[in-house]
């Protein structure tokens, strides 16, 4: 219960502090939001994006799931993805994984293969398979779990390209941009992988460079 009444404390100074500095703070956001990015992350307690890139409130549409995947038979992405192009306009999307994710590390690992975490890991699962060799070819475990993270920031970015809503906006001839990042538990930075738009062909898009140093 401590834990509780502490989050409720600091939910109280966090808006009381707001109002103090901008009056019109909360009043500004009660009509309508309109987010410059969707951002594809992942569950991770420590990935928050809306802290560590410093977007004010409106700025980021998010959905965050483990290992940042993208799958077609996710409802909930499938209708996040919908109504972030076709209702709310957004032309930025962003897929971003990180090191250390834990989500890939059982992928790699290939545990668990059943129940729900199971079903979900293994379209992760599916992604080394299509890189194993790249990913083998890494000096030790660390590496290699850190370039399947890579690898599937990639695999996922694509997912995001096959999407309709996706293929209709580049259709129309709309400006959207598919951002693939990686962020650095160690630093803190956001690194760029790759980007695909309306002009990149998607069956010649290899593998991003690696920018884990």
């Amino acid at each position: 219960m401590h834990e509780v009444k502490q989050l409720m404390l600091h939910n109280r100074a966090w808006a009381m502090e707001q109002v103090a500095e901008d009056p019109q703070f909360f009043s500004r956001h009660v009509a309508d939001q309109k987010p410059v990015f969707l951002w594809i992350g992942c569950s991770d307690s420590r990935v928050a994006p809306d802290h560590f890139t410093q977007a004010l409130p409106g700025g980021l549409f998010i959905h965050r799931n483990i290992a940042n995947l993208v799958r077609h038979d996710d409802p909930n992405l499938m209708a996040v993805i919908d109504f972030a192009i076709g209702v709310l306009k957004i032309d930025r999307i962003v897929v971003c994984g990180h090191y250390g994710c834990g989500g890939i590390k059982a992928a790699f690992a290939g545990a668990p293969t059943e129940g729900p975490l199971g079903n979900w890991l293994s379209h992760a699962r599916n992604v080394y398979c299509d890189h194993s060799s790249e990913i083998d070819a890494m000096p030790d475990e660390t590496a290699q779990v850190n370039r399947l993270v890579e690898c599937n920031v990639r695999d996922q970015l694509l997912s995001v390209a096959a999407t309709a809503p996706v293929r209709a906006a580049w259709a129309e001839g709309r400006d959207l941009m598919l951002h693939g990042w990686v962020y650095d538990l160690r630093d803190g930075l956001l690194k760029t992988l790759l980007e695909i738009d309306r002009n990149t062909p998607l069956d010649s898009v290899g593998l991003p460079e690696r920018v884990l140093v």
